[in-house]
């Protein structure tokens, strides 16, 4: 019964404490995160391609395997 009785002080003093650390924290700049969405975002497309690359090649060689195979 005891930790009962304690879930609502335990639960003040975590909703404080995560206040606390929150003021702390070092938002970026408009401008940072402009620029790491355009990173991840042009990224994102060369990888695209590059797979797109790998399976235009493997595709058909796996295709021949499987016509030298009988499958």
């Amino acid at each position: 019964m005891a930790a009962i009785s304690q879930w609502w002080p335990n639960t003040r003093t975590f909703v404080r404490e995560v206040s606390a650390e929150a003021k702390k924290v070092t938002w970026p700049d408009r401008k940072t995160v402009v620029g790491t969405t355009v990173v991840v975002i042009v990224a994102t497309f060369i990888i695209g391609f590059y797979l797109w690359g790998c399976d235009v090649v493997l595709v058909p060689m796996v295709n021949s395997i499987y016509k030298l195979f009988g499958a």
